[in-house]
């Protein structure tokens, strides 16, 4: 019996709707638009109407065209709803990259848990939910009075299919300062902020919340008991295939605007709030230990325009020549952050192969420091668009000492959201493949890594 998944997927630069084969999962149809962000007023918010009718058309053909059974949600994090009673906005919802937040810095801090309690680091702009709410609430002094209850980011949409208010356990679990991964509870930043009673239920993500109001299946002409799962956060989605199929230690790299390293059975290392580390929170309720850049973002800008695919030439020249990208792009992420990049040796010209190479070696060195972190051991699988990059894969096995699997498919989270629904016939594994290293690759690689972090070493002395 077939079964196809509608996976809405919205990313920080792109939001997708892809259908699922939950037997094979395998993608029939991915369709796309960019996430892009209005300006206001009150502040830049995330364009969900845009989003809505493109999702409902999206959902018409898919269904024309092939059927679809389910509905599920994963979407990126740091992204809080305020809905009023009738289900409906009381305010458009913040994008996180926005520096508001950081006017109440020193008032929220004083309100805010320890890193000990929540694992989540204090982090730039909105990017923790509770920065958002404490700032929100102070530019607006009624929109605590009007909102009757707060969704993280999947379950807004789930709430527009359904009329059924959630949140769910990795969403929270997504450095949001509101939850507690070791005691699996809302930490005790809710009462200081005074949102305990406007906290929607905290569900599975793979419970299902209902089935589509009648507007929907109206105007869709999906059947109008087409369920919808709660849903997730989107590197907890490309981490549940492995959760729920591997055993021992391993670790995943979920790959987009934001690189996610995270950790299972690894060692147990202290981690830094300041390398942004953290914990996150997997479909099944675990903390992940877990850490964070933003490579796709580094990757856009330090590439600076397209460029062909790195030639074995390309490679020697960047190799041989020490040509190397030094932390941090984005400055406000990752193990490096507060550093500014610069280029070592000759800067490869914009639209080279060789500036991609440098590229990719950067953002695998970034990866495995990342991993090395969080005490990953084991092999690593690489999700998302970084697991179609050649270069970055072979220095992220050589840099972090591991075996390296990329997943096949064009989106890496959209497995692990299908995965959500039940499925009597769902028995494949998500398709991964080795990443070969021949020797001599090795050493001129690991000479390379061991240079790049010597410059790195004596830029931060």
């Amino acid at each position: 019996m077939t079964c196809h998944v509608a996976v809405i997927d919205i990313g920080k630069t792109n939001a997708k709707l892809v259908l699922v084969d939950r037997a094979s999962l395998r993608e029939i149809a991915v369709i796309t638009r960019p996430n892009t962000v209005l300006a206001g007023p009150p502040w830049p918010h995330f364009d969900v109407e845009g989003h809505w009718a493109f999702l409902l058309d999206g959902l018409r053909d898919f269904h024309a065209a092939h059927g679809v059974d389910a509905i599920s949600i994963t979407t990126h994090g740091a992204c809080a709803a305020l809905l009023d009673a009738a289900g409906d906005l009381t305010a458009p919802i913040l994008d996180y990259e926005h520096a508001g937040p950081d006017e109440l810095d020193a008032a929220y801090a004083a309100i805010r848990p320890p890193f000990a309690e929540t694992g989540s680091p204090r982090l730039a702009g909105g990017l923790n939910i509770g920065a958002q709410l404490f700032w929100q609430f102070d530019r607006d002094p009624g929109l605590r009075t009007r909102t009757r209850h707060i969704v993280t980011y999947p379950q807004y949409w789930a709430a527009r299919l359904t009329g059924v208010v959630a949140m769910d356990v990795t969403s929270l679990g997504c450095h949001t300062d509101l939850w507690a991964p070791q005691m699996g509870a809302f930490s005790t930043s809710v009462d200081r902020l005074g949102i305990r009673d406007k906290l929607a239920p905290v569900r599975r993500p793979s419970d299902v919340l209902g089935t589509i109001l009648p507007d929907i299946a109206a105007r869709t002409g999906l059947r109008p008991d087409t369920p919808v799962q709660c849903g997730i956060h989107d590197s907890n989605a490309s981490l549940l295939p492995y959760v729920l199929e591997r055993r021992g230690s391993f670790g995943v790299v979920s790959t987009g605007t934001w690189v996610i390293a995270m950790a299972m059975g690894g060692r147990d290392v202290p981690l830094d709030p300041a390398r942004d580390t953290l914990i996150n929170v997997t479909a099944l309720g675990q903390p992940a230990p877990s850490a964070r850049f933003m490579g796709g973002r580094e990757h856009d800008v330090a590439s600076a325009g397209a460029y062909p695919a790195p030639t074995a030439r390309d490679i020697a020249q960047v190799l041989e020549g020490r040509i190397m990208l030094m932390p941090s792009v984005a400055p406000d992420t990752g193990p490096y952050r507060g550093q500014d990049a610069a280029w070592l040796g000759a800067e490869p010209p914009v639209g080279s192969g060789a500036r991609g190479a440098t590229v990719a070696f950067y953002l695998a060195l970034v990866t495995a420091e990342c991993l090395s972190n969080i005490g990953h051991s084991g092999p690593i699988i690489v999700e998302g668009p970084f697991a179609q990059n050649a270069p970055y894969l072979r220095m992220l096995a050589v840099a972090a000492g591991a075996e390296v699997l990329r997943a096949a498919g064009t989106t890496g989270t959209s497995a692990g959201a299908a995965m959500l629904v039940a499925h009597a016939g769902a028995v494949s594994p998500v398709d991964t493949q080795a990443v070969p290293v021949d020797a001599a690759d090795r050493v001129a690689l690991q000479s390379y890594a061991t240079a790049w972090r010597a410059a790195v070493a004596a830029r931060e002395a």
